[in-house]
């Protein structure tokens, strides 16, 4: 059989309040707001789940990790990150890279991008090298705009020898 290579898609939005913690690839940032959610609430880590998942068929983050189970509560989403390595790997499948952005006005991302590729390339034992993130904001429009969210979109490419 030949080598397959499959691409994945991943998206996530969180909306940023007062009184959390702002958790964003797998780093705590200074700041005056946090994601909400159910876990600590990381778009980043959650949308780069989602592409690698979607491209080792296995459905989604919300399907493994589902909100409604006190399992899930607070959990830190590097633990998220390194089970579904697990279960792709357990499919066969290798990381090849994961290519993600996050968008939103504050706090300035590029400072954390270093500690950020550090904590998903440890977890998902990939090199800094397969992983690239960048930040943009959304021009002070939308709810992204006024700072009431953050969004992230990662795509990742699997291959399977």
């Amino acid at each position: 059989m030949a080598m397959q290579i499959r691409v994945g898609y991943g998206f996530d939005v969180h909306q940023m309040v007062e009184g959390r913690e702002l958790w964003l690839g797998g780093v705590q940032l200074p700041h005056h707001k946090g994601a909400l959610g159910h876990s600590d609430a990381d778009v980043l880590l959650h949308a780069i789940c989602d592409a690698l998942l979607g491209a080792a068929n296995l459905r989604d983050i919300g399907f493994h990790f589902p909100d409604t189970s006190g399992a899930f509560k607070n959990i830190d989403s590097k633990i998220l990150l390194k089970d579904t390595v697990q279960l792709i790997t357990e499919k066969g499948w290798q990381i090849q890279n994961i290519d993600s952005t996050l968008v939103l006005e504050r706090p300035k991302i590029a400072p954390h991008i270093d500690a950020m590729k550090e904590a998903i390339a440890t977890h998902a034992h990939i090199d800094l090298d397969q992983i690239s993130i960048k930040a943009t904001t959304n021009e002070k429009m939308g709810f992204i705009g006024r700072e009431e969210g953050v969004v992230a979109h990662a795509v990742a490419l699997l291959m399977r020898p």
